[in-house]
């Protein structure tokens, strides 16, 4: 994975970019839905869904798949965004977000949208479920690996530090998650509204093999994975360092555009920025 080719690197950046202009359209269909958050984590999903795990798209209930776990439910635009282009389901359908009958709904729905494992949305609960998936998973001596994409405004949940205990008591070390690091939550800057720092040393307190990235750096985040991989006997944490509205000027660093979707003139500025067309 860390050792893929320039063009392979090439390729990934582009569909981390396809899936932030599939957010904009997304959101701004619906006129409502949470933009910052999925563009913080876009590089992260097309890593995960393009090139680090093994899955089947149209074979979604393959017994041997890789799982993944969106814990920041919020995200989902850009979670169904790497689902649609990974060929799960049409990219036409993308522009149904939160409409009525629609199979995408605001938070995922494990019932509804094809490639969702988890119905999520209620913070700090991902991670607990992940766990249990690799649980299952080491108690049927399955290979398969677990993924879970937090946010940083989780980390102020009680659930999570105790499966952070649990995840390193079993030792799984076939969990790897990954902390959406964008500095931000609904109500303003993390360390604002309630403190998470030192969180990697936190992490590694807990047990956890914690690795620091720049979450927007491709070979960073493939690199981590492989690491992750290597670990043993331990999960592992990526703190991976992004920033809220990612590649779309006006809403980089945003707190706004935390659950605020684009008028038209934003859309048309941001896919502009992006490099498409409305």
């Amino acid at each position: 994975m860390a050792n893929c080719s320039d063009e392979d690197i090439k390729i990934l950046v582009q569909k981390a970019n396809l899936i932030r202009q599939h957010v904009l359209r997304m959101t701004f269909a619906a006129g409502s839905g949470h933009p910052g958050g999925s563009l913080s984590s876009a590089d992260i999903l097309a890593a995960l869904y393009f090139n680090v795990m093994n899955h089947r798209p149209r074979e979604p209930k393959w017994e041997d798949r890789d799982r993944f776990v969106l814990s920041k439910g919020h995200a989902a635009p850009a979670y169904y965004a790497a689902l649609a282009e990974g060929g799960y389901f049409p990219v036409e359908e993308l522009i149904t977000l939160r409409k009525l009958g629609s199979r995408l709904q605001g938070h995922p729905s494990r019932s509804k949208t094809p490639g969702v494992e988890m119905s999520t949305g209620s913070l700090g609960q991902g991670l607990s479920v992940a766990n249990g998936i690799a649980l299952s998973a080491k108690l049927d001596n399955r290979s398969y690996r677990v993924f879970c994409l937090c946010g940083d405004g989780e980390m102020q949940s009680g659930q999570v530090w105790e499966a952070a205990m649990l995840g390193a008591h079993y030792k799984l070390d076939n969990v790897t998650a990954f902390l959406d690091r964008n500095r931000l939550q609904i109500d303003g800057p993390t360390e604002t509204v309630m403190s998470i720092e030192p969180i990697g040393k936190k992490w590694e307190a807990f047990g956890w093999n914690v690795i620091e990235i720049d979450g927007h750096d491709m070979r960073q985040i493939l690199g981590a994975c492989d690491r992750a991989k290597e670990a043993k006997g331990r999960p592992t944490m990526i703190v991976a360092h992004t920033v809220k509205g990612k590649n779309v000027s006006f809403m980089e660093n945003s707190v706004q555009f935390h659950g605020k979707a684009p008028n038209e003139d934003e859309l048309n500025r941001g896919l502009k920025e992006l490099g498409a067309g409305k």
